[in-house]
C-alpha cells in the first residue's frame, strides 16, 4: 500500500526499473539515471541519514539549487521518515536564520560554496543545527560540524533493517514537508504538507491523463516552491523523464537541447519571450515591419473578441494568421525544441492577452492556481478543455465555494494541516468545517472554471472610494509595453494610480540599437526620447482602462528588480517591500504638478 513519496517511488522504480527517470548536465554533457538506479542512490542516501543520526519527524533543510541531487536528498529525507524543510538557494541570511530555528532543523544540505558560506554565518545564530552536509565538493572546515554527503554512505548499509522499519511504520498522514511561504508580505510560515496531501496531488494529475511515461519535462523552477513540489510529485507518479536545467538562464538552450514536450513555469518568462517578439516586430523596417504591426493589431482584436466568446474570424484574420502568426508560431516551436505539447503556468496570475498571443501562434499554455497552503494544484485547464483568463476548474476531489465578499474558499485532501508552531495562524485560515480561506478574489463561472481577480489584501481603495485591482492594470501594462519588465501599481488612500517602472533591459538595448543612441541602462533610463516613448504607450494603455484605474504619473527606477529583495524567487514582485522601499519616490508622485 502506498502510504507515503516513498513508496510512490518504490512501486514506479519496480514498474519502469530500466526506463529513465532524470537527466541532468555533466561536464561532458547530458547524463541520465534510470529509475532503478535513482531509488538505489534514494536507499543510500536515507540509509546514510539514520546512521547519521536523522530521527523520524525530524526536520532536515535543503539549501540548494534545482537539481537531481535535489530530489535524491528531499526522497531520501521522506525514507528516513524526516520531514524536509526546503530553503530558497537566494534566500538572505535573515530568513536563513529563521527558517531553520522555526523550523528547529538539525540538519542541513547545501550544494555550493556560496550556500555554505552564508550558513555558516546562520550557524552562529542556530544552536539546534547540528550538521551542514555539502553535496557538492567545497573546501570543509575541521570542527566536524561540517561533512560531504558521500561520506554518509559510509555506513550506510549497516542501518538497512532499521531504515526499512521506518518506511514499513509511516503514516500517510505524517508530515512530509514543511514549505515556508516565499514572504510577497510579512513573515514567512511554514506550511505542514502530509504524505498524503502530495500523494493526493499525484493520483489527481494522473487522472487528468495528460501526462504520461513517453513524456520529457524540463525543470527550472526552484524544488523550494511548492509549484516544482507538484511538477516533481507528477513525475513520480506518471514516470516520466525529468530533465533538470542547467540553470534559469540557459532553459532555452536547454529546450533545444532536451526538447521537453512539457514544462512548468511561470509568467514572467511568458512574459519575456512575449515582449522578444513584438519588440522584434515592432522594430522591424520596411513592408515587413508594416505587416507585422498590422497582424499584431488584428491579433488584439481577436483576443478581444474571444474574451466575450466570441470566434474571431474573417479575411483580415485568417491573412494575419497565415502571414504573421504561422510563422511566430514556428520560429517559437524551433526556440522550444519542436516537441513541446503544452506549457503549464503557475505561481502568479498570467495576462489574459499575452495568453492569447500563444495561443494564435499554436503554443498551448495551461494556466492553473493553487496555493501553498492547498499544495500547488488545486485548479488547472487543460487541454481539452483551456479558458483562457481563468485557472480552469477545480482539480478531482476538491471543492471550491465563493464567499460573500469574494473571497475564494477551498476543501479537499489538498488542503494542509495548518501553520507549524502558529495555531492561531492556522485557526484564522482554516474553517471549522475545513475550508481554507485563500485570500484570493474570484469568480467562478457558469462551467465551473474559476478567475482570480486579486489578493484580498492589495485591493487598492482610493480616496473616491473606488476598488482597484493593481495585478490587472499591472498585467495590462506589460502585455501592451514590451519596453517594461516589471510594474507595480499604487494608490490607496489617494487620489490617482502612480507607478513604479522597471524596464525589460534586453528591449532597452533593441529600442536604443535602432535609434542610435549609445548609452548604458542608468543614462538610457533618464532620456527623454524613452520617458516620452512610455508615456505614450501608457496613455494607449489607459484608454482601456476606466478612469480611477489609470496611470496619472509614473518612474523609471534606473535599476532591475533582485530576486531576494524586490522579487520572490518565482519572479513575483513583493508589493509591500517596494512600497516601503520606494516610498519616497512614490510621495514625491503626488507632491509633483
Amino acid at each position: 500500500m502506498i502510504r507515503s513519496v516513498y513508496h510512490l517511488l518504490q512501486e514506479t522504480a519496480n514498474v519502469h526499473k530500466d526506463q529513465v527517470a532524470a537527466q541532468f548536465y555533466q561536464k561532458n554533457g547530458w547524463a541520465k539515471m534510470t529509475w532503478g538506479e535513482l531509488e538505489k542512490q534514494v536507499h543510500a542516501v536515507a540509509s546514510g541519514l539514520v546512521a547519521l543520526g536523522v530521527k523520524p519527524q525530524d526536520r532536515v533543510a535543503v539549501l540548494a539549487k534545482t537539481k537531481i541531487e535535489w530530489v535524491i536528498v528531499d526522497l531520501a529525507i521522506l525514507a528516513a521518515g524526516g520531514i524536509t524543510v526546503p530553503i530558497y538557494h537566494s534566500s538572505a541570511l535573515d530568513d536563513i536564520v529563521f527558517i531553520l530555528n522555526d523550523s528547529g532543523s538539525k540538519y542541513l544540505f547545501v550544494d555550493d560554496e556560496d550556500a555554505l558560506l552564508k550558513c555558516r554565518e546562520a550557524r552562529l545564530q542556530t544552536p539546534l543545527l547540528e550538521k551542514i552536509i555539502c553535496i557538492n565538493p567545497v573546501t570543509l572546515r575541521q570542527e566536524g560540524n561540517e561533512i560531504a554527503w558521500r561520506e554518509i554512505f559510509d555506513e550506510s548499509m549497516k542501518h538497512y533493517q532499521t531504515l526499512m522499519e521506518r518506511v514499513e511504520s509511516m503514516n500517510a498522514e505524517d508530515l512530509a514537508t514543511l514549505v515556508y511561504t516565499s514572504g510577497t508580505t510579512g513573515e514567512p510560515k511554514g506550511a505542514m504538507l502530509t504524505h498524503d496531501n502530495l500523494l493526493y496531488e499525484a493520483r489527481a494529475i494522473e487522472k487528468f491523463g495528460i501526462v504520461t511515461s513517453a513524456d520529457t519535462q524540463l525543470l527550472f523552477l526552484p524544488l523550494a516552491h511548492v509549484f516544482a513540489k507538484v511538477l516533481q510529485i507528477a513525475w513520480l507518479k506518471t514516470a516520466h523523464t525529468m530533465v533538470f536545467a542547467q540553470s534559469i538562464e540557459k532553459i532555452i538552450d536547454n529546450m533545444k537541447e532536451v526538447r521537453p514536450t512539457i514544462m512548468g513555469s511561470v509568467p514572467r518568462i511568458y512574459e519575456k519571450v512575449y515582449a522578444k517578439v513584438v519588440a522584434d516586430i515592432e522594430s522591424t523596417s520596411g513592408v515587413k515591419g508594416l505587416i507585422g504591426r498590422w497582424a499584431l493589431k488584428q491579433g488584439e482584436t481577436a483576443a478581444r473578441k474571444q474574451k466575450l466568446n466570441r470566434v474571431p474570424g474573417g479575411f483580415k484574420w485568417t491573412l494575419a494568421q497565415n502571414l504573421v502568426f504561422a510563422k511566430i508560431g514556428e520560429k517559437l516551436h524551433a526556440l522550444f525544441g519542436g516537441r513541446l505539447r503544452f506549457f503549464i503556468s503557475g505561481g502568479a496570475p498570467l495576462s489574459p492577452d499575452i495568453a492569447y498571443f500563444f495561443k494564435h501562434a499554436g503554443v498551448t499554455i495551461l494556466e492553473g492556481y493553487g496555493l501553498t497552503e492547498t499544495s500547488a494544484a488545486t485548479c488547472v485547464n487543460l487541454p481539452s478543455h483551456n479558458r483562457i483568463g481563468t485557472v480552469g476548474k477545480p482539480v478531482p476531489g476538491t471543492e471550491l465555494q465563493i464567499a460573500p465578499d469574494g473571497e475564494v474558499l477551498i476543501r479537499g485532501r489538498g488542503v494542509f494541516k495548518g501553520y507549524w508552531n502558529r495555531p492561531d495562524d492556522t485557526k484564522a485560515c482554516l474553517t471549522p468545517d475545513g475550508w481554507f480561506r485563500t485570500g484570493d478574489i474570484g469568480v467562478l463561472d457558469q462551467a465551473g472554471f474559476l478567475r482570480i481577480t486579486d489578493r484580498k489584501k492589495e485591493i487598492i481603495v482610493n480616496s473616491g472610494g473606488k476598488k482597484i485591482a493593481p495585478q490587472k492594470v499591472e498585467n495590462l501594462i506589460k502585455s501592451k509595453v514590451p519596453l517594461i519588465g516589471h510594474v507595480v501599481v499604487y494608490g490607496e488612500g489617494r487620489p490617482y494610480l502612480v507607478a513604479l517602472i522597471v524596464l525589460d533591459e534586453n528591449n532597452l538595448k533593441d529600442w536604443a540599437k535602432k535609434r542610435r543612441i549609445k548609452k548604458d541602462y542608468v543614462q538610457l533610463v533618464a532620456h527623454p526620447m524613452l520617458k516620452r516613448t512610455i508615456e505614450k504607450e501608457i496613455k494607449d494603455v489607459n484608454a482601456s482602462l476606466a478612469s480611477f484605474e489609470q496611470i496619472k504619473k509614473f518612474t523609471i527606477l534606473d535599476h532591475d528588480f533582485v530576486i531576494g529583495q524586490q522579487l520572490t524567487p518565482t519572479l513575483k514582485v513583493k508589493r509591500n517591500v517596494c512600497y516601503e522601499q520606494y516610498k519616497d519616490i512614490l510621495e514625491a508622485l503626488y507632491s509633483k504638478k
